[in-house]
């Protein structure tokens, strides 16, 4: 699209062709009112008051596309008159209630009635039912329902739920005499929200989504609520904490919305988490599972000079991902200093598959990010659990699929109705364990530019190809003449006779034919159906973007290195853009930070994992650390952003910090090492204070700062390996969480209430012997656990899945590095 020039009120602005002029104008820090439009969605004019003028005629800004030299007039006397009377519609049987709503004083029907100066009342209808309904994590009260259907919206076009839809309300219909006598658009918006209300697209009232809490989060009013915030507070008492959800890698900004927990415990509190809705969407992990800070932290010294007497005893360090940057620095100083190990067996993982990569792609990390996925309108996933291992990797692929127009391809072993149900556009690929290779092999064969492509590989991809003659069936018309007897009345004698004429007509005939098609074994390899490659071919129409995003099955794959070769292949010789998505919250930041090694020593010191002595966040451990809500430092995130997170929560025991000033090192407070991030590997040499975190207006985001994508020196050799036809025989079972839950942290957490145990399908459990409930033992090759079987309709499919969120259960002991492993699982 190009840029043009609009005038909006006098001042003249730059947008993009076909730019809706409402964006247009809040990018340039013009209002217009609006209630029903999201950015990032589809228009639904539900509320009608955005009305502005475009070239003298009466438009909806959300609605209508900026042309070039187009005047647009934001409010005249008709306008003014429209949205006045939209807005004392809204307040016709609006309960009066504000006083003890949970929107009150962020309500948007409090702040557009003011606007408008609605001060009387012209108009009433008799009213209707308005039981409220619990669903579970969510409170939807009818009655406070303004049906703008912003609800709907961000669960169709931001989530991919489409838990949500506009049902017959049931009320009178309105009085005819006001068609006549209203604005026309204030009835036609009355006449729709008399006849509509939320309900559920399920037909039931019992919620089933992934419980994301976006529909709540973006509520102009008090219809829908979190359950758990309902009456706990006002909304004017709480502070707001930026900050950054330490969950998964997404980054997401958010807002710890806190205060005191009681007149009798003046420490703070959190009630709930915001986030700016209009450009970024919460996971229900980072929604809900917001108190998992480590409450009972105290100063214990004897505890303090245990750990620092371990840290002079060891010679290894191990730690999960869940900390900052500023952590990692600090164990990095630590191993320059004492010689230390660093042992963190995912970040390794991606380090080395980073470092693979650069060889071939010339850059320290890959080019694209989620943000540039949204607008993107062909993506190809490889290698990831995409709802759970990255809700926003997941609501990316969903929102260019509604709002661009996308399509897309999701290769994964593992079925999930969540992808599947995303829409006719979206092309699912069930594989088989160990077959990444191939659905990467196949990209490069279907999108890779031939003529640059190494010719070794050209070659290569040129072996699955072979012709086949296929028998195609195909439907065409014929021409047949038949006899019929007609009446007809003779003009002479004017009287009514039978005559025979001919008549054609064309007959519907099914022919068959021998046609040679092209055969490609790629697609037999990887179990694509017989209609794989016509529906490509229609989807690909008009797709002029392309984006691929690759997760954690690969960064372990016995064959890691060969993919991170072909990834990076794809990258550098077709169209595709490239996002990576690392494994837990600031993976990334630590494999660019930490000089990691494989193996442990003789004794280790354990940063909220296992140790010879632990540190822990969660406070069961040797000695007490933050949880990241209690801490100030960075996070780096899938999109290569350094985020700046603050606490929300005070903390009375020991940091890393002070362990490591004990053993010489010197700093007031850990963010003091905000500045000294590696500037080698991206990273910027800007102090913590001045990192801002917000978005504008126009949807820019301005949080922390972008690293920068260093050059790496390649060695010109882009070879890779054939891949073999290595599967996984009998019964299979993935490492991976449930929807909400990433960690132990997560666990800990009260909102969020995933059972821990053996995952397995509906349609599974229904072809076995096991019940839900069930107390199984699964055995591998690499050890064995016993546990709860727990039916999960959100997976479809044989394979079975185990979480790694609950620390008792050990998961990780049935797994050799690689997410997929086979298994036994019998009754106990």
């Amino acid at each position: 699209m190009s840029k043009i020039t609009i005038n909006i009120d006098g001042k003249e602005v730059q947008t993009q062709e076909g730019e809706f002029l409402l964006n247009a104008a809040r990018a340039n820090d013009i209002f217009i009112p609006a209630i029903c439009y999201l950015t990032r969605c589809s228009p639904t004019l539900a509320c009608r008051i955005c009305l502005v003028e475009a070239d003298g005629k009466q438009v909806y800004a959300c609605n209508a596309k900026a042309k070039d030299g187009m005047n647009i007039t934001t409010t005249t006397e008709n306008i003014e008159k429209e949205r006045r009377a939209i807005m004392e519609v809204y307040d016709v049987n609006h309960p009066l209630q504000c006083g003890v709503c949970d929107q009150s004083g962020e309500c948007e029907l409090q702040n557009y009635t003011l606007l408008m100066g609605v001060d009387s009342q012209n108009y009433a209808i008799k009213d209707v039912d308005r039981s409220s309904h619990d669903w579970g994590h969510l409170h939807y009260d009818p009655g406070l329902c303004i049906v703008c259907e912003r609800c709907v919206t961000a669960c169709k076009d931001m989530i991919g739920d489409n838990s949500l839809k506009t049902i017959p309300r049931g009320a009178d219909a309105l009085n005819a005499d006001y068609k006549a006598e209203m604005p026309k658009d204030a009835y036609a918006m009355w006449n729709k929200l008399n006849k509509s209300v939320i309900g559920l697209t399920n037909g039931t009232d019992v919620l089933d989504c992934t419980s994301c809490g976006e529909c709540a989060s973006v509520c102009p009013v008090g219809a829908l609520v979190d359950t758990h915030f309902m009456y706990t507070s006002n909304a004017w008492e709480l502070n707001q904490i930026p900050a950054t959800c330490g969950h998964c890698s997404a980054g997401c900004q958010l807002s710890y919305d806190v205060k005191h927990g009681s007149i009798d415990n003046p420490e703070d509190k959190i009630y709930r988490v915001m986030n700016e809705w209009n450009y970024v969407s919460l996971c229900g992990a980072g929604r809900y599972g917001f108190d998992y800070q480590n409450a009972d932290a105290t100063k214990d010294e004897a505890a303090f000079d245990a750990a620092v007497a371990a840290f002079k005893k060891a010679d290894t360090i191990a730690f999960t991902s869940t900390i900052t940057n500023e952590e990692a620095y600090l164990l990095q100083a630590m191993k320059e200093k004492f010689g230390y190990k660093l042992v963190n067996s995912e970040a390794k993982a991606f380090q080395t598959f980073l470092n693979e990569y650069s060889k071939i792609s010339g850059t320290k990390l890959y080019g694209s990010d989620l943000e540039k996925v949204h607008t993107t309108n062909f993506i190809v996933s490889v290698g990831s659990a995409l709802k759970t291992d990255n809700p926003n990797a997941r609501y990316a692929l969903n929102n260019s699929l509604t709002v661009s127009k996308g399509a897309g391809l999701y290769f994964h072993p593992v079925k999930d109705p969540i992808i599947e149900g995303l829409g006719k556009s979206i092309m699912t690929v069930t594989h088989a364990p160990l077959q990444e290779e191939a659905a990467l092999y196949l990209v490069l064969d279907l999108f890779g530019d031939k003529e640059k492509l190494p010719k070794d590989i050209v070659k290569y991809l040129a072996s699955f190809h072979s012709e086949k003659t296929v028998t195609v069936t195909e439907t065409i018309k014929e021409k047949v003449i038949e006899k019929v007897i007609e009446k007809k009345v003779n003009e002479e004698t004017g009287e009514e006779e039978e005559v025979e004429v001919e008549k054609s007509k064309m007959v519907p005939k099914k022919v068959s034919k021998e046609v040679v098609v092209d055969n490609n074994k790629l697609l037999e390899i990887l179990g694509a159906d017989d209609k794989f490659m016509e529906t490509l071919e229609k989807n690909l129409k008009k797709k002029e973007t392309f984006a691929l995003m690759v997760g954690p099955d690969l960064y372990k794959h016995p064959n890691a290195r060969n993919l991170a070769r072909l990834v990076a292949l794809v990258e550098k010789y077709s169209k595709f853009e490239l996002v990576m998505i690392p494994a837990l919250t600031n993976t990334l930041g630590v494999s660019l930070i930490c000089e990691l090694d494989d193996e442990r020593g003789d004794y280790t010191v354990a940063y909220n994992t296992d140790g010879d002595f632990v540190l822990s966040g969660l406070g069961d451990g040797d000695l007490d650390m933050p949880a990241i809500n209690q801490q100030e430092g960075t996070l780096t995130s899938i999109n290569k952003r350094v985020n700046p997170t603050n606490a929300a929560i005070g903390y009375n025991g020991y940091e890393l910090n002070d362990i490591a000033n004990a053993l010489g090192f010197d700093a007031k407070n850990v963010i003091d090492y905000t500045v000294k991030l590696p500037t080698t590997v991206g990273f910027k040499a800007q102090a913590f204070d001045t990192l801002p975190n917000h978005y504008e207006n126009d949807g820019t985001e301005v949080r922390g700062y972008v690293l920068e994508n260093v050059a790496v020196t390649t060695d010109d050799d882009e070879s890779v390996e054939k891949f073999s036809d290595d599967k996984l025989e009998d019964c299979i079972i993935y490492l991976a969480n449930p929807v909400r839950q990433f960690t132990a942290f997560t666990q800990k957490t009260t909102n969020l209430d995933e059972k821990s145990g053996v995952y397995m399908s509906e349609e599974y459990l229904s072809s076995s012997d096991f019940n839900e409930g069930d107390r199984v033992k699964v055995k591998t090759a690499s050890g064995e656990l016993t546990a709860n079987v727990v039916s999960d309709n959100k997976i479809a499919g044989s394979i079975v899945v185990l979480p790694t969120f609950d620390k008792n259960l050990n998961s990780e002991v049935l797994f050799d590095g690689y997410r997929f492993s086979a298994a036994s699982i019998e009754k106990v």
